[in-house]
């Protein structure tokens, strides 16, 4: 899959518009970067809540 393919697919599932899509940036983990639970709790996935972030920059801005 491509990062324009992927681009469209979570836009199409989101509802997002392709320009949100790209700033948000999104990629596809392969294998080796999947979460492994053996792994230290310092190596778990980043995560964004997307939602939150942009509240918090709309309370910032106002």
């Amino acid at each position: 899959m491509t990062q324009t393919e992927l681009n469209e697919a979570v836009a199409d599932a989101t509802g997002e518009s392709l320009r949100t899509i790209r700033r948000r940036g999104f990629s596809v983990l392969t294998p080796l970067q999947a979460f492994n639970p053996d792994q230290d709790d310092d190596a778990l996935p980043s995560v964004v809540d997307w939602d939150a972030l942009e509240r918090d920059q709309r309370r910032s801005a106002a």
